[in-house]
């Protein structure tokens, strides 16, 4: 390397110290989401990996036997967290990238007071144990209000510029603001919804319950496919390496999609 690459590396550190503290919580609330996203995608591998031993009962009850314990209970509460942060914090990206709006300092402050509401009433919920609720009831409502966010994405994605796969990433993370934050609820509504093999198999026998599953789970892998290859394309210039990458992700990715597809579709 010359002397001129060394001072010029030098100085970009220093332009990136500089930029990162101009932009104050900003640059750290970006970090948090990029971090929270990779931290869900690999926690959702892990979930696929766990749930594919249901069609072995004695595994799966084990598994959950060690799960159940009260350590995990906390861990569970504590997960919740870059759940709902990465999904407000995406619902805010979507307003200020879509919609334009000068208002992002009120929205940060509202992904913050909301995330904070969403906790204790997940909290609730998990002290309270043992709460009912109908599947199909829950999830096309929850469903219903997420195409209706995504409907409205599409409008103003219409006229925006970008690619079509840039376009369903938007698309995809509309639909999974609602989803996701949903999808943790209903599993601690009650504490055999995720743990019981009869109970979990008893719901993804319906027809209707396995196709949203199944979107949720596309959606996912769609989106933390794109998002992690994004954040490869801004730190790495050399095609060679992202193409290798992307095509490794895009293995891996498509791997886990059919092992949840298949689980799905033998119930």
């Amino acid at each position: 390397m010359s002397k001129f690459e060394k001072y010029l590396e030098r100085f970009e550190l220093g332009h990136s110290v500089a930029l990162s503290r101009s932009r104050g919580w900003s640059y750290v609330i970006g970090w948090a989401h990029r971090i929270t996203g990779l931290f869900l995608l690999f926690y959702l591998l892990l979930h696929i990996n766990t749930l594919s031993t249901l069609t072995e009962p004695e595994v799966f009850s084990a598994r959950m036997a060690i799960l159940s314990g009260p350590l995990f209970r906390v861990l569970e509460l504590v997960l919740a967290v870059p759940v709902i942060f990465h999904s407000l914090n995406g619902g805010r990206l979507l307003v200020y990238e879509l919609f334009t709006t000068d208002y992002d300092d009120l929205l940060r402050s509202w992904v913050g007071l909301l995330s904070a509401v969403y906790l204790l009433l997940l909290g609730y919920f998990m002290y309270l144990g043992d709460q009912s609720v109908s599947p199909v009831f829950f999830w096309f409502s929850a469903m219903a209000a997420g195409l209706i966010i995504s409907y409205g994405c599409a409008r103003k994605l219409r006229r925006a510029q970008g690619s079509m796969f840039w376009k369903m990433q938007r698309l995809s993370g509309a639909l999974l603001f609602v989803l996701v934050p949903a999808h943790m609820l209903f599993m601690h509504l009650s504490h055999a919804v995720g743990r019981d093999v009869q109970v979990i198999t008893e719901r993804l026998s319906q027809p209707s319950i396995a196709v949203i599953d199944g979107i949720l789970l596309i959606l996912v892998l769609y989106h933390g496919g794109y998002g992690l290859v994004g954040g490869l394309k801004d730190y790495v210039t050399d095609r060679r390496i992202i193409r290798t990458v992307s095509g490794a992700v895009f293995l891996v990715l498509l791997l886990f999609g059919l092992q949840g597809i298949s689980l799905l579709r033998s119930f």
